[in-house]
């Protein structure tokens, strides 16, 4: 299959496609990450969308949409960022690519657009994570767990415990490259490749 993965500079998903002999390829206004700067276009996805993609994976930036900014909303509700953010994601939904993956937290495009097909955790696919992930799906079936238990690893915080991947992003929010933070974990990478390649 000929694939568009959308708004992914780091290439996990692309190159866990290529692995499985598809011509894959990872787009986004930013320079890659990954390894092979040959497979990325770097470019506003809207100039490639209609290009004859048999699937489009798409991964439009969460900022104004994620439950976890919702202290700002009223602002970019006021500047018109938010309705820009899900102007863009839309475009993904409505688009007439015959299979069609839209990733995003936990966030607003439940109720502005309908509810998620299903909602997925890093530690479900082998990394001991926790963190809620949408998926909007067309053309394709909803991922299927590989692993059986939630395997994430907890620390103190407060009275609670709280993931140590989120503990650690907390603690050092200012000090981190924000790109690392949003970047699909191998294990949904490597499930997307096999079971929807």
């Amino acid at each position: 299959m000929r694939i568009l993965i959308a708004c992914e500079e780091s290439q996990r998903v692309c190159e866990s496609f290529r692995k499985k002999g598809h011509e894959a390829y990872s787009c986004d206004i930013l320079p890659t990450s990954g390894s092979n700067p040959e497979w990325h276009i770097k470019d506003d996805v809207l100039n490639h969308l209609d290009k004859n993609w048999d699937m489009i994976i798409a991964f439009p930036p969460c900022t104004d949409l994620a439950v976890s900014g919702s202290r700002w909303f009223k602002e970019k509700q006021a500047n018109g960022s938010q309705q820009k953010s899900i102007d863009f994601f839309m475009m993904f939904a409505n688009h007439s690519c015959p299979k069609i993956v839209i990733e995003n937290p936990i966030g607003i495009m439940s109720s502005h657009f309908r509810k998620p097909d299903q909602i997925i955790h890093p530690w479900m696919f082998g990394d001991s994570v926790s963190k809620k992930t949408c998926l909007w799906l067309k053309g394709v079936p909803k991922l299927i767990q590989t692993h059986t238990t939630d395997n994430s690893i907890k620390v103190a915080y407060s009275d609670k415990k709280m993931d140590s991947w989120m503990y650690n992003i907390r603690k050092n929010w200012y000090k981190m490259d924000k790109r690392e933070i949003s970047k699909t974990f191998q294990g949904i990478a490597d499930a997307m490749a096999d079971q929807w390649g």
